[in-house]
């Protein structure tokens, strides 16, 4: 049978993250697992009172906050699994969610990522994700399939390629990630697994959706629906992404859709709501990627503010 690595990231929500260590245990029927959890750089330490709490868990400390893709980072290098099922801390398992993943890579060796059907925890008849569509890589919008629809069973049985895999749970197969790397850390926060998704493709991988595994996501947990650092960085990333993945011409299209017709709308939208502050923000994230290269480690504004 083969081992599988649970990899979550907590930063300062103890109850939420042991929460996702309660379900596990209430509902995991797969034999061959290790939970790693990664502290990222939280207030109060939690490690020391969960090591006497989970003795069978492993946790590991960061004393600063790396972020999504650096806190799961961390938590892959210390695996020994051969799959690495990475999954927010604010998500919560269901019967037979992991084997029913490992069943579909281990029948499917071409697929390296797959993510099981999510649903939102406090509206559990609503779903989230059922995969997503390919990119359009003149403008960087793609679709979220099934997304705020009841789930009445219209996407039951979907075991197949997506455009990509959603970071809130997504289990990988060890070659895949030996072969395309570790999750790029300069996103910090939004768009490093698809990211990843389009580097674990270009290393010979699919990406795959399986809509018989359940999770649920308490959505909004970390960062809320809007605020600065929402906008600064969805912004910052999603060029960022282009700059990373899009072929040239298509990348130096986006460059202009994106000054012309998007920066504009923003900042008239940004006003309406009388979120100005969120004006410096989007030329915060313009300028950060005029000024560092698109592999650069350097994070930038406005990781201070993260508490």
């Amino acid at each position: 049978m083969k081992k599988v690595s649970i990899i979550t990231v907590n930063f300062n929500q103890p109850a939420v993250t042991e929460a996702l260590l309660s379900s596990i245990s209430d509902t995991n029927t797969y034999n061959n697992i290790e939970i790693i959890v990664v502290d990222n750089g939280s207030k109060t330490n939690p490690v020391p009172q969960w090591q006497a709490q989970y003795p069978d868990v492993i946790f590991i400390r960061s004393d600063a906050n790396l972020g999504f893709a650096g806190g799961n980072n961390l938590g892959i290098k210390a695996a020994t699994g051969d799959y690495y099922f990475l999954v927010n801390n604010d998500t919560e398992f269901t019967t037979g969610l992991t084997e029913t993943l490992v069943n579909v890579l281990e029948a499917n060796p071409n697929t390296g990522i797959i993510s099981p059907k999510i649903k939102y925890f406090q509206q559990p008849d609503v779903l989230q994700y059922v995969g997503f569509t390919p990119m359009n890589y003149y403008t960087c919008a793609n679709k979220c399939v099934g997304q705020f629809e009841e789930d009445k069973g219209q996407y039951d049985g979907i075991t197949a390629p997506t455009g990509f895999c959603h970071g809130a749970a997504m289990m990988l197969r060890r070659e895949a990630v030996d072969k395309a790397g570790l999750m790029a850390e300069n996103y910090f926060l939004y768009y490093e697994e698809m990211d990843w998704n389009e580097h674990i493709k270009r290393a010979g991988y699919e990406a795959w959706v399986c809509t018989n595994a359940l999770i649920y996501h308490k959505e909004s947990v970390s960062v809320g629906a809007k605020s600065a650092l929402k906008e600064y960085f969805m912004n910052r990333n999603r060029i960022l992404f282009m700059r990373r993945n899009a072929p040239f011409l298509k990348r130096w299209f986006f460059y202009i859709y994106f000054l012309l017709l998007v920066t504009p709308r923003n900042i008239i939208l940004y006003i309406k709501d009388k979120n100005y502050n969120f004006i410096l923000m989007l030329f915060k994230a313009i300028g950060w990627n005029i000024v560092q290269p698109r592999n650069s480690m350097k994070l930038g504004y406005p990781i201070k503010t993260i508490a």
